[in-house]
């Protein structure tokens, strides 16, 4: 069963406590839907000042399709190498947009997000989709939140 956690450690605490978390929660199971859930889920219930976290995976078509989340109704499908999803699926590699409205190409799904962090999910060199993270506030996402979400991607990644 899970509980709720009150993260109260620093920052680089509560990420590794996260992280544990999703290695508990993900132990002997390796259906992908089940994991991302769980997974959105609990870094919706971890991160402050965000208001949508999911994933979106790599479809046949050279796009990425809505999967699962937390937030409200998300855009379902995004071309590989468009807006700040599609940028990080085509350069494999994480992007941080501090302000989604100066991002060349920004897919506004939601009007209130103004700062998004994208990180991909790999096994091997193959692409699976990507984690994307929305927030309200400009820069909400640094260095920081970047390697520690790269962190929790790769334990991710090992059970899907």
């Amino acid at each position: 069963m899970f509980s709720v956690e009150i993260y109260t450690g620093t920052r680089e605490e509560n990420y590794e406590l996260v992280t544990k978390q999703l290695r508990a929660l993900l132990h002997d199971e390796k259906n992908q839907i089940a994991n991302l859930s769980n997974a959105a889920a609990l870094l919706n219930q971890f991160l402050d000042r965000i208001n949508w976290v999911g994933f979106y995976l790599t479809d046949t078509n050279n796009e990425l399709v809505l999967g699962p989340f937390q937030g409200l109704p998300a855009c379902v499908r995004i071309p590989i190498g468009k807006g700040v999803c599609g940028t990080a699926a085509l350069k494999k590699e994480t992007v941080r947009a501090a302000d989604v409205n100066q991002f060349p190409g920004h897919i506004a799904c939601d009007s209130a997000s103004q700062s998004e962090i994208v990180i991909p999910l790999l096994k091997g060199d193959q692409l699976i989709g990507v984690l994307d993270i929305d927030s309200p506030e400009t820069n909400r996402f640094d260095e920081l939140d970047q390697e520690k979400l790269e962190e929790f991607v790769k334990v991710l990644t090992e059970c899907i």
